[in-house]
């Protein structure tokens, strides 16, 4: 199993306010009544239950209108909004720019720069493939490899598992040893059966050279996260040597076939929480664990296990489920990888803002544990990626919790952090074009975090 990286500090939420929206949600009079009568009324474990919070939210009655003043921002609010709206015309940052932060207490907008306007995301498409597979399938859920035997073939069964290990794979090669030698067998042959995932295995977007190094043709079944054409057939050959340092004859090549019901179960092995593998996913920005995920969360709500199938439930948890407004919200892959992507800087911070709220925390926590922490080495924000380490932006190391996303002409960056008030700030940055050196790009974004934060005055 791939290391877990330890919690990073989580920033600790008061409850919020209602939230309000910057512009009328698409989604429907019903559902926006829904979801406040849902900020209203005490929320039940049932509501907050992995699967079934995949329903929307259905509310019955009416709430009490809010009838608080409104107050606009304070003067450190109206300090950080000038101060970016000098800092995003960095000429790093080129002119194609989308920014928004929030008030993450209330949701209200501080500042907005083109903010609805739709950018090449690039990993920051991860934040919407987290919530949507933490929903679906629910932060305790595992993901099962399964050997099975008949017919003389012992098959390995993929089941979506993007973190299983070699050492993993032995275990599961010394209990069907220890089967067949039960059973006065010496030799067998061996198949691999990766039919969960159909094709196409690659997504509309990725450039060639992005696979197999950046992201594997997506297939059910991988060890060790190797980056090569056919994970599956290589996971077969790797089970196929433990069986022969076991003393079982392994009978011709590993070969691709599909398990049937009929055959014999030998062994299993079953991954750490979904919430674990998500939390390590955002820290690395793992391109593997993000593609599969989008389609374990496609078939956990009965749609085909593939690209399309996976986005369209991406679409249906954020809008339906969250309320989360899909204006010019394009998406074909789980990773961010995809050129093809667009998402508005709107669109992540409101993502990001579901993190603030303590009725999610149960089935979203681990999104926030795992956004990358300013200067956290290991991480994406880490001093090995030259994060936070100029003079303007390092006032901010341990404060700023946010995605990096980074592609040839597209660098994103989306998070939280305490404003110079203490209040806690949603915030979200992209550029797509700027012809700048991309480490000087990166030192621009970090900048304009560390003026949300106040350290940069």
């Amino acid at each position: 199993m791939t290391e877990i990286m330890p919690d990073s500090p989580t920033p600790s939420f008061a409850p919020g306010g209602r939230r309000r929206h910057r512009k009328a949600r698409q989604s429907g009079v019903g559902l926006r009544r829904a979801l406040v009568i849902a900020l209203a009324v005490p929320v039940t474990s049932a509501a907050l239950a992995g699967p079934s919070a995949f329903a929307v939210d259905k509310g019955v009655g009416t709430t009490a209108k809010d009838t608080s003043p409104s107050k606009g921002p304070d003067a450190d609010d109206q300090q950080m909004a000038a101060n970016l709206a000098t800092r995003v015309l960095d000429r790093r940052l080129g002119s194609d720019v989308s920014g928004v932060v929030l008030d993450a207490d209330s949701g209200n907008s501080l500042w907005d720069h083109n903010g609805a306007t739709a950018l090449m995301p690039a990993s920051n498409v991860k934040l919407a493939t987290s919530t949507a597979a933490l929903t679906v399938l629910g932060p305790d859920h595992r993901f099962t490899t399964k050997v099975v035997y008949g017919d003389g073939t012992l098959t390995l069964v993929g089941g979506g598992d993007r973190t299983l290990t070699g050492a993993d794979l032995g275990e599961l090669a010394s209990s069907a040893v220890a089967g067949l030698k039960a059973a006065g067998l010496t030799s067998v042959k061996v198949a691999v059966d990766d039919s969960l995932f159909p094709e196409p295995t690659l997504a509309n977007g990725w450039n060639t050279g992005y696979y197999p190094d950046s992201v594997a043709p997506v297939r059910a079944l991988v060890v060790d996260g190797h980056g090569v054409q056919d994970t599956s057939l290589d996971a077969g050959q790797a089970f196929a040597r433990q069986l022969t340092a076991a003393g079982v004859t392994v009978d011709g090549a590993v070969t691709r076939a599909t398990a049937k019901a009929t055959d014999f179960p030998v062994a299993r092995h079953r991954s750490a929480p979904l919430s674990d593998i998500v939390h390590t996913m955002l820290k690395t920005s793992d391109n593997n664990i993000a593609e599969t995920l989008l389609r374990m969360t496609a078939l956990g709500a009965g749609r085909p296990a593939t690209f399309e199938g996976g986005t369209q439930v991406v679409r249906q948890v954020l809008s339906q489920r969250y309320g989360v407004s899909l204006d010019h919200f394009e998406m074909y892959d789980g990773s961010g990888l995809s050129r093809a992507d667009r998402i508005p800087a709107a669109t992540l911070a409101d993502i990001l803002e579901l993190l603030t709220k303590p009725r999610h925390a149960r089935v979203l926590g681990s999104i926030l544990d795992g956004l990358p922490v300013s200067g956290e080495a290991g991480s994406t924000l880490g001093p090995e990626w030259g994060r936070f380490d100029d003079v303007n932006s390092k006032c901010a190391v341990g404060k700023v919790h946010a995605k990096t996303g980074t592609l040839t002409g597209a660098v994103a960056l989306s998070g939280l952090t305490q404003g110079k008030d203490g209040k806690w700030k949603v915030f979200s940055f992209v550029e797509n074009g700027s012809t700048a050196n991309p480490n000087d790009i990166k030192d621009a974004m970090d900048g304009l975090a560390a003026t949300v934060n106040g350290c940069w005055a």
